[in-house]
């Protein structure tokens, strides 16, 4: 009797179960979670895009020699260069001028950069007496500078007599050549006082 109450009981403990688990197996809504990687924040990035400027080559220009003034035996002019490439490029600085005489040869120049602690040399406004700044060209825009020299003669040195100038931007650069309507005759060893491109 014992043995068969035992029976009983592993059997209905059997069935509870069961019906349990079946009722929490078939509960009627299924939920299913999905678990992936957490979600990641892709920071927004700038994007700062800076424009870098070669120097600018004697290739990329054209010039007009500006006819200037004289004064108390001080001949003033100025040469605008005009870009005619595509691109950007930087000028700085001075000029560096090669005179050139009718001949072709070589004249000698002694260049004198304005403004300067070793000469109190002024031209007329103030930007051509600025200290150089970086400008940055693109087609079509043009640059500036002045120069001035003395056209009277000391002692016996002959003043030089130059048909045509060249521009450099930079040493050993290449250059752009402009041809004045009159010659250009400075005194003193080919002194010219040049002003910084503006």
């Amino acid at each position: 009797m014992r043995r068969g109450l035992i029976s009983v009981a592993v059997f209905v403990a059997f069935v509870a179960i069961f019906t349990l688990s079946r009722h929490a197996i078939d509960s009627g809504t299924t939920t299913t979670t999905t678990t992936g990687p957490p979600a990641t924040t892709t920071p927004t990035s700038v994007t700062t895009t800076t424009v870098t400027a070669t120097t600018c080559t004697g290739n990329d220009f054209s010039g007009v020699y500006n006819e200037g003034e004289g004064a108390a035996g001080t001949i003033y002019a100025s040469v605008t260069l005009t870009k005619t490439t595509p691109g950007n490029c930087t000028v700085d600085g001075w000029p560096i001028i090669t005179l050139v005489d009718r001949l072709g040869a070589v004249l000698k120049v002694t260049p004198i950069d304005v403004p300067s602690a070793a000469n109190g040399f002024q031209f007329a406004t103030a930007q051509e007496n600025a200290k150089p700044t970086a400008h940055v060209l693109s087609a079509n825009s043009t640059t500036t500078f002045s120069l001035a020299y003395s056209d009277v003669q000391t002692g016996t040195t002959a003043c030089e007599s130059a048909v045509s100038l060249s521009v450099q931007f930079t040493t050993n650069g290449n250059a752009v050549t402009v041809t004045p309507q009159y010659a250009v005759q400075p005194c003193n060893n080919g002194q010219l006082w040049l002003s910084p491109f503006y």
